[in-house]
């Protein structure tokens, strides 16, 4: 007989894996026990070498299916007496951590017994098991315990009881183990009142919105309005009581069929919707599709999601006359988080929703629905959330415990111990009291999960934004050092970091984005960059631009319009679309502007770039949320010109004032927007590649980065990949992180790690 101890790192509680283990030893006739740990899951067994060894093998080669080890280590020890193979309580560990599973999506099982008459959870809105359901928005601390959930306060019934120890039930050690006896229960409000319980709740909210009503529902890490998708009004009256005048509305369908409807679908599409993480997912919308266009204005796509609760199967339930497709947005009044907490729903979005279908079951940190964009077959992140977040980036190299607050639009943070980076769900844009308090109570939440003490603390260079005025009050307060880094610099390392990159080696970092401060006080946007996570040169930039009127300029895409043009030393005639766009009395203050620099910040940015030249066309003339005027603009660009424009290089600068005499000029010979608008795109992707092809000859280097949030553009970067790849370059993107500002945390981390030498 041997004996071995058996240590396993990872995703390993909340999945299932204390089963397996029980299973596995059993079927191996082992004894010994197992249990989980604040630092993972540790194992005894005792046993004959063969079946100790087969037994080993199993749980290398067939985990649970939701586990993701990271460290399997084994250590031989004293054979010892045990009666049986057992499973013990959860020890917890002064400092140990692990990573924690996302919340996960209705299985298949759990939605069998939904619809099952004859089931004792029939139609019951809570139900799950070790495959499914809950788990990050409940988690208040590890291990993972019911006790250490907010399902603390339901005490389970005698045959929960019963399912929840017996370990050849999937339901064994569920946390969020429920039935409609002894688990949470949904009610229906009206005006602060509740009218009824149950499932006779869920039929009113269904009633509510087939009527063309719109009802708040309490999701898993928050609060969502849902509408009929198909009632124009209803959606309509949805946009004006959010203020949400233009920006897309998410979609949760009732069966992949329906999306089918209106979307074309790829197998790789398919799988990610119907995945554990089942995210938005933005897909093509079909010329033939009835949707209509008041759910997502100016857009050739549709996000849309499948039911990922069984509150949300039971919603859209499909019968006669009932929607089978919802819009399905965040519970929240413009710019503030997604309210997840019974009694500020109740005073945020009673102006917004005509009626609440609530539960009782608390939510510990709000989250809000992931957005995945499909890139040739695989995920592009757009914004990482519920599903996603806290799965940790695994680290090429160990690093010490640190906190990044991020940017101070889609905000992340990130904390980070070892070989783990644990990035946060998606916070939001800074910009008021309330989302600052979220940022807040996320770090802490996060700090207190992962038992990180932060040694460092890095935040953006810009010194007034929110999150930096944190990070520098907590570097005092901790005395802790605090490291500035710079923001294009962060989008390069945060995708270095995403491909796992490990080389002291210097790659050439496209950094394209609406906003980022420079260390010359500029705002920087359009950068090439040879550097790494210990520093970059900045070798080429486009030319700087007045931006008249700071941050009005962006909500105004004119105002950038009408700059550049007056750079270019082009007329403002009366004919363009931006001079229109404005009345006499503004075209005569910015040209003042202009003239004087009152209030004209200079900018190298590309982001600017793309909403002057959509106002420029007349697409977009007021931008209602960030990136609408260069969205809409690539929307509009026809897929098969392949003409382009000019731009100069002289120094360091790429000027783009040749472009504008040529593209001004086909606008005088009546070429259409949207040939235009593809021009446009190719002359961008084609001085990318001339401007690398420069930097290689100068450096020798061959490898390309391409990170922030103008790469959200898929006509831009399927076009920039193509030439620099045909071109000979190794081109990295991003893959687990978003490429936009939701990704920069990640940067900041591995730069304060390189720069500190703390590793």
């Amino acid at each position: 007989m041997i004996g071995k101890k058996i240590l396993i790192k990872g995703i390993v509680q909340g999945v299932g894996f204390r089963p397996t283990v029980y299973t596995y030893a059993h079927a191996s006739n082992l004894s010994g026990w197992v249990r989980n740990t604040s630092g993972g899951v540790e194992i005894q067994v005792t046993g004959n070498p063969e079946s100790v060894s087969v037994f080993l093998t199993q749980l290398r080669t067939n985990p649970p299916p939701l586990a993701k080890i990271d460290s399997f280590s084994v250590e031989e020890i004293s054979p010892l007496e045990y009666d049986d193979f057992n499973i013990l309580l959860s020890e917890p560990g002064e400092g140990d951590f692990l990573p924690v599973s996302a919340d996960l999506n209705f299985c298949p099982d759990c939605a069998r017994e939904l619809f099952d008459p004859t089931d004792r959870r029939f139609r019951y809105p809570f139900i799950n098991c070790t495959n499914c359901g809950p788990r990050y928005t409940i988690i208040q601390d590890i291990p993972y315990d019911r006790k250490k959930t907010t399902m603390s306060a339901f005490q389970m019934c005698p045959a929960c009881e019963k399912e929840y120890h017996d370990p050849q039930n999937r339901r064994f050690h569920a946390q969020p183990i429920a039935c409609p006896i002894c688990g949470p229960q949904v009610s229906f409000e009206i005006n602060g009142k509740q009218v009824c319980r149950g499932n006779e709740a869920i039929i009113q909210a269904r009633d509510y919105i087939q009527s063309g009503k719109i009802v708040a529902i309490k999701s898993i890490g928050g609060y969502l309005l849902a509408c009929d998708a198909a009632n124009e009004q209803a959606v309509s009256n949805l946009r004006l009581r959010k203020n949400r005048i233009q920006k897309p509305f998410a979609l949760m369908a009732s069966t992949i069929g329906k999306i089918e409807d209106h979307c074309n679908v790829s197998q790789e599409e398919l799988n990610i919707l119907s995945s554990s993480s089942s995210p938005i997912v933005l897909l093509e919308k079909k010329s033939s599709s009835t949707i209509s266009a008041v759910i997502a204005p100016g857009q050739r796509t549709l996000g849309f999601m499948l039911p990922y609760t069984p509150l949300h199967y039971l919603l859209l339930e499909p019968t006669d006359g009932y929607p089978h497709i919802l819009v399905m947005t965040s519970g929240n009044v413009i710019e503030e988080p997604i309210a997840y907490k019974d009694d500020d729903a109740r005073q945020h979005l009673d102006t917004l929703a005509d009626g609440f279908l609530m539960h009782d079951r608390e939510i510990n940190i709000r989250t809000d629905d992931s957005v995945i964009r499909l890139f040739r077959g695989n995920n592009y992140p757009i914004r990482r959330s519920r599903g996603y977040a806290p799965i940790p980036i695994f680290l090429p190299n160990p690093i010490a415990p640190m906190l990044a607050v991020g940017a101070e639009l889609k905000n992340t943070i990130t904390v980070c111990r070892d070989e783990y980076a644990f990035m946060s769900q998606y916070i939001g844009d800074l910009e008021n009291l309330e989302t600052t308090e979220s940022f807040e109570e996320t770090i802490r939440h996060m700090e207190k999960l992962f038992r990180i003490q932060p040694q460092i603390i890095a935040c953006d260079l810009h010194p007034d934004y929110r999150s930096s005025v944190y990070a520098e009050y907590r570097s005092c307060s901790d005395q802790v050092p605090l490291i500035r880094v710079q923001h294009h610099h962060a989008h390069l390392a945060a995708c270095l970091a995403d491909n796992g990159w490990d080389s002291s080696e210097p790659v050439i970092g496209v950094c394209f984005d609406g906003t980022g401060y420079g260390p010359d006080r500029a705002i920087w946007g359009g950068e090439f960059l040879l550097g790494g996570y210990n520093g970059f040169d900045r070798l080429f930039h486009l030319a700087y631009t007045p931006l008249p009127g700071g941050d009005a300029a962006i909500s105004k895409p004119a105002r950038s319009a009408l700059a550049h043009l007056w750079k270019a030393n082009i007329e403002w005639d009366p004919g363009f679309e931006s001079s229109q766009s404005l009345t006499d009395s503004e075209l005569s203050i910015l040209k003042n502007q202009l003239k004087m620099g009152i209030n004209s910040p200079l900018t190298s940015s590309m982001g600017r770039l793309f909403d002057a030249v959509s106002s420029i066309l007349g697409i977009c003339q007021f931008s209602t949320y960030e990136g609408q005027a260069a969205i809409e603009l690539e929307n509009l660009a026809d897929p098969f010109e392949k003409g382009s424009y000019s731009f100069l290089h002289y120094g360091d600068l790429i000027d783009p004032s040749t472009m504008w005499i040529e593209l001004i000029q086909d606008i005088h010979n009546k070429i259409s927007a949207s040939k235009i608008a593809a021009k446009f795109h190719n002359s961008i992707a084609q001085m990318i590649l001339s401007t690398c092809s420069s930097i290689q000859l100068s450096t020798g280097c061959k490898i390309v980065a391409l990170s922030g949030g103008v790469w959200q553009n898929i006509r831009l970067l399927a076009s920039t990949i193509d030439y620099l790849t045909d071109a000979g370059f190794k081109v990295m993107i991003h893959r687990q992180v978003p490429t936009n500002d939701g990704g920069i945390s990640l940067g900041q981390i591995m730069i304060a790690s390189a720069q500190s030498g703390k590793r």
